[in-house]
């Protein structure tokens, strides 16, 4: 009788805010199926980071010129992969309720739906990510309970494990988002590299791949 194998797993650090978060998101769990991988999602939160930094908000911000092309990348990558896409405003949002939701759905399994439905909701319904209602609405379009998850991330346990999970990556040693970390800890950062995490964790646990 053939045993099967686990699957190896990636874990895909992002930020609701972040736009390239949204690039990965939308497409991570198509590919990493077909690569045999099985995709962790792990939300987090940008801010500490920046603060770290000395700036007081993300750095498409503070250089404007940054800012700017980021925008036009953006617009280029998604009209290739047909994503809709409009900057939202503000921008950077405030990722903290949704983080916490994206938390409790990592256990219950629903972390990938909805992560994928805030962000296309954020960048192509102009989503506000501090809106209660409208990430209630998100829930509520998977089949979740909303008026029991919004009561949920209030509670400290909740709150904590996001300030946990914040300060994990810091020590994991990111500095942006989104990340890919492999099992063996090969560390791959930004959208761009997401076929190259893929097929350095499946040469990993597949060394003929």
């Amino acid at each position: 009788m053939l045993i099967s194998s686990p699957m190896s797993k990636l874990d895909f650090w992002y930020e609701f805010a972040s736009t390239y978060s949204y690039l990965s998101a939308m497409r991570i769990e198509d590919m990493a199926r077909n690569a045999d991988v099985e995709v962790r999602w792990r939300p987090f939160l940008l801010g500490p980071f920046f603060k770290a930094q000395g700036w007081a908000t993300s750095p498409f911000k503070e250089q404007v010129e940054k800012g700017r092309y980021m925008v036009r990348d953006m617009e280029r990558i998604c009209a290739v992969r047909e994503l809709p896409f409009q900057m939202p405003d503000p921008f950077p949002q405030n990722g903290l309720y949704a983080a916490r939701l994206a938390l409790i759905g990592e256990d219950e399994g629903w972390a990938g739906r909805f992560s994928r439905l805030v962000f296309k909701e954020q960048f192509a319904g102009n989503l506000q990510l501090d809106d209660k209602t409208g990430l209630g609405d998100c829930l509520s379009a998977i089949g979740l309970d909303a008026s029991s998850l919004m009561t949920r991330i209030e509670t400290p346990e909740i709150k904590k494990r996001l300030r946990t999970q914040t300060d994990d990556a810091q020590a994991l040693g990111l500095f942006g988002a989104p990340t890919f970390l492999c099992e063996d800890g090969e560390m791959f950062w930004g959208d761009d590299r997401l076929e190259q995490a893929l097929d350095w964790q499946r040469s990993e646990t597949n060394p003929a791949a």
